[in-house]
């Protein structure tokens, strides 16, 4: 059962539907939004995003050249970047809704530690996504699954007054592309079972709409358009790291 709601989460948070011009200006806005919310907790934040062009996102430690298909990823020009969260490389595009909760850092969070947050916040969006789809479920460390199949990788980094949660919801993806720019994980869940991508991934039957109302319920979130971003601080991301091709491929 998840742990009393009260210290863990907001009562209620912003609700921000906000895609940037380019996913490495989306990756950087994810941690401006972590920023924003460890130096005030009242800006926790609910975010939704979608990009209109493929790429590959790598977990912060993970190699390139082991988890991707670099060639591919050339010759179809995808390009392959970085995230400052921990977890394994996802490919997303057009079909795939990303989402973030950018949430403040409470003495039962530092209890749980990271495996245990993650366990409670998915364990609480399977239980939401239930009325909908009654076999939704949280398997592996960080996986949404309906049945045996995966719709959703999810990741963490955290500071010292919040932590940032992100992940992918597959609703209408080209499945496909993950086999041809993913190379087989370095580390795999024990129910993944060494199956194939294909055979281990899976499109909601939900579309974008329903997810979107579905993310508001559990967050208790209020969808707005845009957010006073500090233009200055986001700059500064994309400079020092996002827009800068070693952050991406040098590991």
């Amino acid at each position: 059962m998840e742990p009393d709601v009260a210290p863990l989460w907001p009562s209620s948070v912003r609700g921000l539907d906000a895609t940037c011009g380019s996913p490495q200006a989306d990756l950087a806005l994810d941690e401006w939004l972590l920023h924003a919310v460890d130096a005030d907790p009242a800006q926790a934040t609910l975010r939704i995003w979608e990009t209109t062009t493929y790429c590959v996102v790598l977990g912060r430690s993970n190699k390139a050249a082991v988890e991707v298909d670099l060639e591919a990823c050339r010759r179809d020009d995808v390009p392959v970047l970085r995230r400052m969260s921990g977890g394994g490389a996802v490919v997303i595009g057009p079909g795939c809704l990303c989402y973030t909760l950018a949430l403040p850092i409470h003495a039962e969070h530092q209890r749980l530690g990271i495996t245990g947050t993650t366990a409670a916040l998915l364990g609480r969006m399977a239980e939401s996504l239930r009325s909908s789809l009654p076999e939704a479920a949280v398997r592996g460390i960080s996986d949404l699954t309906v049945g045996e199949q995966k719709f959703s990788g999810n990741a963490q980094r955290w500071q010292r007054q919040a932590f940032l949660h992100h992940g992918t919801l597959l609703y209408d993806f080209d499945l496909p592309r993950v086999s041809r720019y993913l190379r087989a994980p370095s580390r795999q869940p024990d129910y993944r079972a060494d199956r194939r991508h294909a055979e281990f991934i899976r499109n909601l039957p939900l579309n974008r709409g329903q997810l979107a109302e579905w993310l508001a319920e559990t967050w208790r979130a209020t969808w707005q358009s845009d957010c006073e971003v500090a233009e200055a601080s986001l700059a500064e991301l994309l400079a020092s790291r996002y827009s800068r091709p070693e952050w991406h491929l040098e590991r």
